[in-house]
């Protein structure tokens, strides 16, 4: 069962990694996964936030902060060394098909971090704009959902890797949203 799933897993890697692989995406993909490339949306929620909800601002901070620091660890510190599972790029068998678009990266593959932190983000940031903004807070999945695919196109991640970082992700996003809710509530703010 467990060869017959991690077959699939190589197949659809390939599937996505070769069988989309065009000029446009080769060039637009990499950068979707940059977060430099992300910093004009990150200034503008910070700002955006500040100017808005001046109240809440620290506290939505710390609540990020924790977010990123709890999802990334879990990822990166905890599932990673215990799965031990070869980035694409690294597979005995496969690393020879991978067309290099970014460095391979240090580390093992399963969970992706880039999928966790930012379906914890995506998550976190639905809930918490979602009073006010409810036609277009799903576009935060969507965001991490070009961000988590434009790993596998880069041959850095499985789809396997993405599917367990945005499992990680979502519910780690729904904790600390939860836990900020409560605390907001608490102490009587509200949430954006």
């Amino acid at each position: 069962m467990m060869d017959a799933l991690l077959q699939l897993d190589h197949s659809l890697f390939l599937a996505i990694h070769l069988g989309l692989a065009c000029d446009l995406l080769d060039f637009l993909l990499p950068l979707f996964r940059n977060k430099l490339f992300w910093a004009p949306l990150y200034v503008y929620l910070l700002a955006a936030v500040w100017y808005q909800h001046r109240k809440v601002f620290w506290g939505f901070i710390l609540a990020v902060a924790m977010l990123v620091t709890v999802s990334d660890t879990l990822s990166s510190k905890v599932v990673k060394p215990v799965v031990e599972r070869l980035r694409p790029c690294r597979t005995p068998g496969l690393m020879e098909e991978v067309r290099p678009l970014v460095g391979c990266g240090g580390g093992y593959s399963f969970t992706s971090s880039h999928a966790t932190n930012h379906f914890a983000l995506a998550v976190f940031l639905m809930g918490t704009f979602s009073r006010k903004r409810k036609k277009t807070r799903w576009l935060w999945l969507l965001w991490a959902g070009v961000i988590s695919i434009s790993q596998i196109y880069v041959g850095v991640h499985f789809p396997l890797d993405i599917l367990g970082g945005t499992l990680l992700g979502c519910l780690v996003g729904w904790g600390i949203l939860r836990l900020y809710r409560d605390i907001s509530i608490y102490y009587g703010q509200l949430h954006l």
